[in-house]
């Protein structure tokens, strides 16, 4: 399912798929010409995520896969802007006037939030996405999933897909602490349950192979 979200809104309650332009397509027009507004960015963002939302729900996953990293390098360019912006704020050089005309200005509290919003559900998306191929990369589903909880640490979906994939890596330990983490947020949730018994039969043996060879 994903979430609802505009430029200039809160996202609502769901799971996004994510999806953007270029980092240097977004910062600037065609032709370099005018600096992007940020909302501009962001809704850019937003419309490559909806894509790629049609593309995961029409199990085109490769493709889906792109527009998710579109996303994520759409808000590169976002960054890069206000990057640029606040060095020119700094440069004593510059004029005010010239300060304010060649720089967009500074995301507001409910932007900065909405960006943050996209990014982990790009992460969240990307990561589903890869684990539905023939053979999954666990190594990169871990890496966005982590890249999940470093700012949305109870999100359930990132803490039973981190748990699966370190699962397969063969962290057994850890994959009991995520997927453990994610019962407490869901207990009823039927494959979270399975894995953690897989789990937990892993470290058993793990265990008797140990005790074994002493």
């Amino acid at each position: 399912m994903e979430r609802k979200l505009s430029a200039s809104g809160r996202a609502a309650s769901g799971d996004g798929y994510c999806a953007l332009g270029s980092a240097a397509g977004g910062a600037q027009h065609r032709g370099g010409q005018a600096a992007a507004e940020p909302g501009e960015l962001i809704q850019r963002a937003l419309d490559f995520k909806s894509q790629g939302a049609q593309c995961y729900k029409d199990k085109k996953f490769r493709e889906a896969i792109g527009k998710y990293h579109r996303a994520l390098l759409e808000l590169k360019g976002l960054l890069l802007l206000l990057a640029h912006g606040e060095q020119g704020d700094r440069d004593p050089s510059s004029s005010a006037s010239a300060t304010s005309a060649a720089h967009p200005d500074k995301l507001t509290e409910e932007q900065r939030q909405l960006v943050e919003t996209i990014e982990c559900d790009c992460y969240n998306s990307l990561a589903a996405c890869l684990l539905q191929a023939e053979l999954v990369n666990y190594e990169r589903v871990k890496e966005y999933c982590l890249k999940v909880l470093k700012k949305e640490g109870e999100n359930f979906k990132a803490l039973y897909r981190s748990g699966v994939a370190f699962y397969h890596l063969g962290d057994y330990n850890k994959a009991l602490y995520y997927l453990k983490e994610a019962r407490s947020r869901q207990p009823s949730d039927t494959n979270v349950i399975r894995y953690i018994q897989l789990t937990e039969m892993k470290l058993s043996r793990c265990s008797q192979r140990e005790k074994e060879a002493l």
